[in-house]
């Protein structure tokens, strides 16, 4: 029988942003919460073996004590559930060294309850694994939000075979960057800071902006791809991105959805398409690179920096092709004896 993996990063949803902005805040009951109910979807797609990430925040304590009392009341269509051996950082090292292992253990899929950065941390580490995302970020442009009781339905009929591949699964997209040969991945978007320093990691002044590379941005987006949402949109299914230029002293001003609750205005100086055949490169010398909203890596004048659209990266399980196969076929319709 197929095991799916599940990787709940406890700490997503902990940066800077949550202080200067108005986003909620996720209690560790109510991540618990998520992967019951997901959990209580992938039994009834007939999955029968889960695999975790471990944590020490109190997910395992509330979920293990939930699934024991719906036990106790006579609901026994959980699939058996266990816990990585692994050392427990509490930081992103942790996603990359689960999703590494559960690759290891042949899960048909990995669910990933996080942000941008938690995806792409756990793509990075094993791109081969089809993943379903859960939104438990700031800024989610990546994760759909979702029931997770449908996603866990979508995801147990994909790995069960009860839908299709060729309807179960769909490509995606993301921007490989170079840093003087090193290989970087981004999701979303890939910005480029005139400051020089990592520090809190997250990005929220756009004063700094210079470069946006992007692989989809949607008009009802938040984040930095609302920035291309808004004036140039481009969709997950469409094998191109864009680069725009970006200057505060720009004639066309746009002000955009930069955080939950956080509107800024950014100056836009310039918008190319981007396709897979074409590199791009930061229009300034120095500064630093954030990757999904996060920055990681900073540069100089010394350094080679290129930027390219890879299409047909990585896999995610396609929830709606999902959900109307199983409407259409009739999956979830039993007749009584």
């Amino acid at each position: 029988m197929k095991k799916i993996g599940i990787i709940a990063n406890p700490i997503s949803a902990r940066d800077i942003r949550r202080v200067i902005s108005h986003a909620g805040n996720l209690p560790i009951n109510d991540r618990a919460n998520i992967v019951l109910r997901m959990l209580a979807a992938l039994g009834a797609t007939g999955v029968e073996d889960v695999v975790m990430m471990p944590e020490n925040s109190g997910i395992r304590f509330h979920l293990m004590r939930s699934i024991e009392r719906e036990r106790k009341m006579g609901h026994h269509g959980f699939p058996r559930v266990s816990y990585i051996d692994m050392p427990v950082t509490m930081t992103a090292s942790d996603s990359a060294l689960a999703a590494t292992i559960m690759a290891e253990q042949d899960v048909a899929a990995i669910i990933v309850l996080g942000g941008d950065g938690t995806h792409r941390v756990v793509l990075q580490a094993c791109a081969d694994i089809p993943i379903a995302g859960v939104s438990t970020g700031t800024n989610n442009a990546f994760p759909d939000l979702r029931e997770p009781t449908i996603t866990g339905l979508a995801v147990g009929l994909a790995a069960t075979g009860q839908v299709p591949a060729d309807q179960a699964y769909m490509h995606n997209k993301w921007l490989e960057i170079l840093v003087n040969g090193d290989r970087h991945i981004a999701l979303v978007d890939m910005a480029v800071v005139d400051d020089r320093f990592v520090g809190a990691r997250a990005i929220w002044k756009t004063q700094s902006f210079r470069d946006l590379f992007v692989t989809f941005g949607l008009p009802g987006a938040i984040g930095m791809s609302s920035i291309v949402g808004l004036t140039d949109p481009v969709d997950r299914g469409t094998p191109e991105g864009r680069h725009i230029v970006l200057s505060p002293d720009a004639n066309r001003v746009l002000n955009a959805p930069i955080a939950p609750g956080l509107m800024d205005k950014v100056g836009i100086q310039s918008i190319t398409p981007m396709t897979a055949e074409s590199v791009h490169t930061p229009s300034i010398p120095a500064g630093t690179l954030a990757f999904d909203g996060e920055r990681e890596v900073t540069f100089d004048q010394n350094d080679e920096i290129s930027v390219r659209l890879v299409a047909n990266a990585f896999r995610t399980i396609n929830v709606p092709a999902c959900m109307r196969f199983a409407a259409q076929a009739g999956l979830f319709i039993q007749t009584r004896n």
